[in-house]
């Protein structure tokens, strides 16, 4: 089931957003506030604790502000689609490959903690549920072919599995699993504080939004 249900996840979303056809993302907000704090909160429920009993302190504060850099390098090529910002040309038929690479190596890292932490695999679920709505969104409003949008989104679906499948038989994975974690984490840290702080309305007080929240964190301590 690790392997198979991030693929599922991605395509049945692309698949309600071709059958179903939303006029527009904003009612996908909550959702991507929800998946952010149950992230989050997965994030320093299983993995920090695991990766500072396994690493020195320092070692494992080095590797996760390299996983928070890592991640800022990779939005410069994927303009944020991993928080919920999709910038593609949409009068180009042309294959996005500079966000096809980021978003690729962003969720094949996101499928390395999985092979030792199950748990963690519902938090990048919830997480890219609304991100393949709205990626989905954007490539069935532009004029790249249906083909095209298809074959990104199957192959952008089996990167997690594949990340968790080298992290379970590659030597290198194994030796170094919790650097790697480490990584994982920054990335983890600097995607969801991202959401938290974009799907707020101006910084206004939103009930719903607080709502939301609060019932990702919850329901990630009982995971």
């Amino acid at each position: 089931m690790i392997y198979i249900l991030p693929i599922v996840s991605v395509i049945l979303s692309f698949l309600f957003v071709y059958l179903v056809k939303p006029k527009k993302t904003g009612a996908f907000k909550l959702l991507l506030a929800f998946s952010g704090a149950f992230l989050l909160a997965l994030t320093l429920f299983e993995l920090l604790p695991e990766v500072y009993s396994s690493l020195k302190p320092k070692m494992a504060g080095l590797f996760i502000m390299l996983g928070i850099l890592l991640q800022i390098f990779l939005e410069f090529f994927s303009k944020g689609a991993e928080h919920g910002h999709v910038h593609i040309n949409q009068l180009k038929p042309t294959f996005p490959w500079l966000l096809f690479i980021s978003l690729s190596l962003h969720s094949l890292l996101e499928g390395i903690p999985i092979e030792h932490n199950s748990s963690i695999l519902y938090g990048i679920l919830i997480h890219k549920i609304p991100i393949a709505i709205i990626l989905s969104f954007f490539f069935l409003s532009s004029s790249i072919p249906l083909r095209k949008s298809v074959l990104f989104i199957i192959l952008f679906s089996l990167m997690t599995p594949l990340g968790t499948y080298m992290a379970a038989h590659m030597t290198f994975f194994e030796k170094y699993s919790g650097e790697l974690t480490a990584l994982v984490i920054g990335v983890f840290f600097h995607i969801s504080t991202v959401i938290l702080f974009e799907t707020s309305e101006g910084h206004h007080f939103n009930l719903r939004k607080i709502i939301v929240i609060l019932l990702g964190i919850l329901i990630a301590f009982f995971v």
